[in-house]
């Protein structure tokens, strides 16, 4: 899936939402002979809420977004750390291979990759944690100790990360606020429905315009409050998942490093 078809599929998916509403109310007005019975100005203080509480939601789901940026990095970077520590462990160690542990940090990687792939669960992540946290452990005795121990705290600087991770994937943001939101979208589009207006081209406007805004921000919303939503072919479900790309590159350095 292109750059380009991500960053409309928000848009084109909503545009049945709008095409169904402005449906609903030509037909009301053409078969059932209905104007409406509220003036459209009349409804602008529901109008107003709306985009008070939208903006509130969205203001707090870009902030754990933002933070949420950060973590690929910061794993890519803790576990390249960990792989030099224990690399450096093995320096003059006959007794234990600098490439089986570059394997092994590799095996902790891939796993993390399928994990945010879905093919892994956060249980398989921390039993391989577990392992790794033997191995170093094991460099420790009889390599090393100083550089063994700088890789156990790497590691618990790992779990920490992944652990925010699932944190994020698991609880949306204030979910009664959710609750209002939809309740609240709800309103606005049973008012617009029920809606007169001045002219008929201020209805062709209105009612489609005031729709796409309030449907696709939800669901904006709701798309940003994920943004570790990638699907077992590796590829992102939505339009504002966060790049895995620092994770993944590590992959490719370590393999050529393991192969080599």
């Amino acid at each position: 899936m292109n750059a380009q078809w991500l960053k409309w599929k928000l848009m084109l998916t909503t545009v049945p939402f709008v095409v169904f509403i402005a449906f609903c109310k030509f037909a009301a007005e053409k078969w059932l002979h209905f104007e409406g019975v509220v003036e459209f100005s009349d409804i602008s203080v529901v109008l107003t809420a709306g985009v008070f509480l939208t903006g509130f939601l969205l203001t707090g789901t870009m902030a754990d977004y933002k933070e949420s940026e950060k973590l690929p990095g910061e794993i890519a970077t803790t576990l390249e750390t960990i792989e030099e520590f224990l690399v450096q462990a093995c320096v003059g160690k006959p007794s234990l291979s600098a490439n089986m542990h570059r394997a092994s940090v590799l095996e902790l990687t891939t796993v993390i990759v399928e994990y945010f792939h879905a093919k892994k669960s956060i249980r398989d992540v921390y039993a391989k944690l577990s392992v790794t946290h033997q191995i170093i452990q094991n460099a420790e005795a009889h390599g090393s100790a100083s550089s063994a121990s700088k890789a156990l705290g790497e590691v618990h600087n790992l779990r920490k990360a992944m652990t925010r991770v699932n944190v994020i994937r698991k609880t949306g943001f204030l979910p009664p606020a959710y609750a209002l939101l939809e309740t609240l979208l709800g309103i606005i589009l049973v008012l617009l429905l029920a809606s007169k207006f001045k002219s008929d081209l201020a209805e062709m406007i209105l009612v489609p315009f005031v729709t796409l805004i309030y449907v696709y921000m939800l669901r904006l919303i709701k798309d940003v409050d994920d943004p570790f939503d990638y699907g077992t072919n590796g590829r992102p479900q939505g339009g504002a998942e966060v790049e895995l790309f620092p994770i993944t590159d590590y992959v490719k350095r370590l393999s050529s490093r393991v192969d080599g």
